[in-house]
């Protein structure tokens, strides 16, 4: 089966990394020449964090960027105060990364492009998907290089510009603010202590001013945010400069590396499916900079979307489009709140809340704790030999995972006994010697509980009791799982 994607930012690598990691044959073509440089995107939020860990880039991802840094604030030039984006959450069993984490959009992609040329593909620069015929069988798509390409599927991860989305016919539906504009820019600047960030304001309007976050893994830049007046269109290191001096801050700037003017644009796919075509990420649905959203719910598009097409089911195929599009139209309204806010003064614009951090993201249909849909939390368990282990560790990888609380498990792949100490079973079991796994699940002795391979619940088929696991030789229960299960 191959899946061609167009589109090599973030969406399109995640997902193009967790379709070749299932063996998927896998094409990304991308229109731009050369690889995006630029900070743009530059925060990961915790769920992103977690996706990453099994895609196995999340020690690469760390090791490159930093955690939030505290910003210094100057007003009329004089310095007044620290302030932190969002106070550092101590981790725990069921979340393992609390904070969010600072990487150059440029950079991540880099992380992601070198994580999918371990699976033998590399992104095709400078090939653009020019049109596309599908029936019930095929994609058939013409590229620029003149070639074409027969897929079983499409996925337009190409952009709010998206050509997949237009030659589809769907409609964007949102709006453009032309009325607020907002200059970003990568630039170093003279003087400033690269671990921190600053604020430069007037007294008489603290919340109007020009932000300056330190950029990891890049020779000492800062990304640039700053409003623009009616006037201005150049997004040039002297408009750059300007907006400094008209606030007494005291800093040079230079080496502008990449800048860009950014309109409010608030917009959502009315549909994320046509047949054997899918949209994801910024193709989708594009956000503001608000609580640093965007590249996050793509990645998570992307996630939620490899599983689904390697499997093939029409079942789950179905359940991207209502899974998703209900995520992103939410995302969107927490961004656009936090955009009118700080519009109105009421806060900065790169505060950050729990409702940032995209771990409440769920797929639910039905009320209740821990219902097929929510995240599966982590917890510290310890394996057979003694050896501590966590059930990320179990779920990693593309496939599902079962848990069977308090009683032998099933002998079926990726499926775990998770038991109290002084506990053993016949097959393969972990131990919950400090209860944190029992707690996060709300389980009992007999709960069984389904992971799907995005990480969120899916519906457990019935297995036999724990009376009758337990009295079995080996614990084994031939029963299969259901496709639809894990939707």
């Amino acid at each position: 089966m191959t899946v061609l994607i167009t589109g090599a930012g973030p969406t399109g690598l995640t997902l193009a990394i967790d379709l070749a990691r299932r063996g998927c044959d896998v094409r990304i073509v991308d229109k731009a020449a050369k690889c995006f440089a630029g900070s743009r995107g530059d925060s990961l939020q915790p769920r992103t964090l977690e996706v990453f860990e099994d895609l196995g880039v999340l020690e690469t991802v760390l090791g490159r960027g930093r955690s939030l840094p505290v910003t210094h604030v100057y007003l009329d030039g004089e310095f007044t105060m620290e302030r932190r984006i969002a106070e550092p959450l101590r981790p725990t069993p069921d979340v393992p990364y609390p904070n969010g984490w600072v990487l150059g959009q440029s950079q991540t992609e880099a992380v992601l492009r070198d994580r999918l040329a371990e699976f033998g593909v590399r992104v095709e620069q400078a090939t653009e998907l020019v049109g596309f015929e599908q029936d019930a069988d095929r994609i058939t798509a013409r590229l620029s290089t003149g070639e074409s390409v027969r897929a079983a599927y499409l996925v337009g991860a190409d952009g709010g510009r998206s050509i997949v989305r237009k030659t589809l016919g769907i409609a964007f539906e949102g709006r453009t603010d032309d009325s607020l504009r907002v200059l970003l820019g990568d630039v170093a600047a003279d003087g400033l202590d690269h671990e921190y960030g600053y604020w430069f304001a007037r007294a008489s309007a603290p919340m109007s001013g020009v932000h300056l976050s330190p950029l990891p893994d890049t020779d000492g830049l800062f990304q640039f945010v700053a409003p623009l007046t009616g006037q201005e269109s150049e997004a040039s290191l002297d408009t750059l400069q300007s907006k400094l001096d008209a606030l007494h801050a005291g800093v040079r700037l230079n080496r502008l590396t990449w800048s860009t003017v950014w309109r409010p644009n608030v917009r959502l796919a009315e549909r994320f499916r046509v047949g054997r075509v899918f949209l994801a990420g910024d193709a989708a649905h594009v956000h503001p900079p608000t609580g640093g959203q965007g590249l996050n719910t793509g990645v998570q598009d992307a996630y939620n979307l490899g599983w689904k097409l390697a499997d093939g089911s029409p079942d789950l195929l179905d359940t991207y489009e209502t899974e998703r599009r209900t995520v992103a139209a939410r995302v969107l309204g927490i961004s656009e709140e936090l955009m009118r806010r700080h519009r109105d003064g009421a806060e900065d614009a790169h505060e950050r809340g729990e409702n940032t951090r995209q771990l409440d993201v769920s797929y639910r249909t039905e009320e209740g704790r821990l219902v097929p849909g929510d995240r599966a939390p982590d917890a510290p368990v310890a394996d057979a030999d003694g050896k501590p282990v966590r059930l990320f560790d179990l779920y990693r990888g593309p496939h599902a995972t079962r848990l069977v609380f308090g009683a032998p498990a099933p002998d079926e792949p990726h499926t775990y006994a998770v038991l109290r100490p002084g506990q053993t079973a016949p097959g393969p079991y972990v131990v919950d010697a400090e209860g944190h796994a029992f707690a996060a699940y709300d389980a009992s002795d007999g709960t069984v509980v389904l992971i799907r391979p995005d990480g969120y619940l899916g519906r457990a088929p019935a297995v036999p009791s724990a009376r009758a696991l337990a009295e079995a030789p080996s614990g084994r229960n031939t029963a299969r799982r259901p496709a639809g299960d894990l939707a």
